[in-house]
C-alpha cells in the first residue's frame, strides 16, 4: 500500500511540474530543452548532466519534437512508461486547449505583432543562454571537446538543412569515439530506463508498421479521418529538427489537398508561436479547423505517436550501448556536437528573431540577471518578460 501511495505521489509530481512547464515553455525547442534543464536537472535532480545530454543527444538524432522525447524520457525514468505518458499530457495539453479554443472561436484575431509575444522572445533568450552555459562547463572541459562544439556549431549554422544535424551527430560520434575511447570518465551515467527490450522491440514494430500500413489504408478505405490521421502520423514521423521544421510540411499536407485554406493556415502558425509547450501542438489547430474538437485531439494523437514510439523503442538499447566503453568515447563527442548545435539554435532563430535593439539585449540581460544571480523560478520570468515587452511595445 505504501509502495502504491509513494506511485501516486511521484506520478502526481511528475504530473504538476510538467504541467506548469506547459504554461511557461515558451521559444520552441531549443528553449523548452533550456526550462527541462533549469527545473528537472538544476532544482530537483532528478537526472545528473551527463544522463540529461545523453537524453538530449539520443532525441535530437530520432525524428519527431526533440523537447518531447526528453519529457518524456524524463517521465518514463522517474515512473515508467506512465511517468512518460503523464509528463507528456502535461507538457502538451496546455497548449493543445489553447489552440483548440483559437481554431474554434478566434481565427481572425492578430496576434503576430503583439508586444508580450515579443517579451517571451526575449525571456527564451535568458532561458537558453543559461542552459548552454551549464552544459558547456560540464560536456566540454577540454580543448578537443571544445572544437567538436566549434565544429558543430559552425556546421548548422552554415548548412541549415533538416539532415545536418544529424550528419554532425554522427560525424561528432566518430571523432568521439576514436579520441576517447580508452579515456576513463570519473562521473559514471545513472542514466536507467525500467523498460523491457521486447517491449521496445514492440513500440519500434508499430513504428514502421503504422508507417507503412496507414497510406495503405487510406487509399484502399477513403475514410476521411483515416486519411487524416496518415498525414499527420507522416508529418511527426519523418522530421528531423524540430517543431519548425514540421510547419512547411503540414503546410504541404493540407493546404494544397484543400484541407484547409493558406490564410487559416498562415493564423494558426501565428498562434502556434504565440502558445506555450511544443510547435507540433499546431497540428491540434489544423485537426480543429478541420472537424471540430475530435479534429483537433485526433491530429494531436497522430503526430505525437510516433515521438512516443521511437523514444520508448530506443531507449533500452540506447541505455545498454551508453555503458560500453567505446560507445562513451562517441557519447563525449556527440555531447559535445550538442553544445555546438544549442549554440547555434541560440543565435538563429532565437538570437536574431528577438535581439531587435539595444533595448532588447538590456532587457534580455535583467531576465538573465533575475534567472541566474537572483535564482528566481522560470514562470516569475516569464510573467516578467511578457509584462516587460508588452510595456515596451510603447517606446
Amino acid at each position: 500500500m505504501n509502495q502504491k501511495n509513494t506511485t501516486l505521489k511521484t506520478l502526481f509530481e511528475i504530473l504538476i511540474v510538467s504541467t506548469r512547464l506547459g504554461f511557461t515553455s515558451f521559444g520552441g525547442p531549443i528553449a523548452h530543452l533550456g526550462y527541462f534543464h533549469e527545473e528537472y536537472i538544476r532544482r530537483r535532480k532528478w537526472m545528473d548532466e551527463k544522463s540529461y545530454a545523453d537524453l538530449v543527444a539520443l532525441c535530437q538524432f530520432l525524428p519527431g519534437p526533440a523537447s518531447s522525447q526528453v519529457g518524456i524520457g524524463i517521465g518514463v525514468m522517474r515512473a515508467g512508461v506512465l511517468g512518460g505518458i503523464i509528463s507528456f499530457i502535461g507538457f502538451t495539453l496546455p497548449s493543445v486547449l489553447a489552440l483548440i479554443i483559437f481554431a474554434l472561436v478566434l481565427q481572425g484575431l492578430n496576434i503576430g505583432d503583439a508586444g508580450w509575444l515579443h517579451g517571451l522572445k526575449l525571456v527564451a533568450v535568458a532561458v537558453v543562454a543559461h542552459a548552454i552555459l551549464g552544459m558547456a562547463q560540464k560536456l566540454t572541459p577540454d580543448l578537443k571537446r571544445k572544437a567538436i562544439a566549434l565544429f558543430a556549431l559552425v556546421a548548422t549554422l552554415l548548412w541549415q538543412t533538416a539532415y545536418i544535424q544529424v550528419a554532425v551527430i554522427l560525424i561528432a560520434a566518430v571523432i568521439g569515439f576514436s579520441l576517447y575511447k580508452h579515456h576513463k570518465t570519473e562521473e559514471e551515467s545513472t542514466i536507467s530506463f525500467p523498460i523491457s527490450r521486447r517491449f521496445a522491440i514492440i513500440c519500434l514494430a508499430l513504428f514502421f508498421g503504422l508507417l507503412i500500413l496507414l497510406p495503405i489504408l487510406s487509399e484502399m478505405t477513403s475514410v476521411s479521418w483515416i486519411a487524416m490521421f496518415d498525414s499527420f502520423y507522416r508529418s511527426g514521423a519523418l522530421v528531423f529538427g524540430g517543431g519548425h521544421v514540421v510547419l512547411p510540411l503540414l503546410e504541404r499536407e493540407f493546404v494544397p489537398t484543400g484541407w484547409l485554406s493558406e490564410e487559416a493556415f498562415l493564423t494558426g502558425y501565428g498562434a502556434a508561436q504565440a502558445v506555450p509547450g511544443p510547435l507540433f501542438t499546431f497540428a491540434a489547430y489544423i485537426g480543429a479547423v478541420i472537424n471540430g474538437w475530435q479534429g483537433g485531439l485526433l491530429a494531436t494523437l497522430a503526430i505525437f505517436l510516433p515521438a512516443f514510439l521511437l523514444i520508448l523503442g530506443t531507449l533500452p538499447f540506447w541505455t545498454i550501448l551508453s555503458k560500453n566503453p567505446a560507445m562513451k568515447g562517441a557519447l563525449m563527442g556527440v555531447n559535445a556536437a550538442v553544445v555546438g548545435i544549442l549554440i547555434a539554435a541560440f543565435y538563429h532563430p532565437i538570437w536574431t528573431s528577438s535581439i531587435l535593439g539595444p533595448i532588447d539585449f538590456a532587457f534580455a540581460a535583467i531576465l538573465f540577471s533575475m534567472l541566474v544571480f537572483w535564482k528566481l523560478p522560470p514562470w516569475v520570468i516569464v510573467v516578467s518578460g511578457a509584462v516587460g515587452g508588452w510595456l515596451l511595445s510603447f517606446i
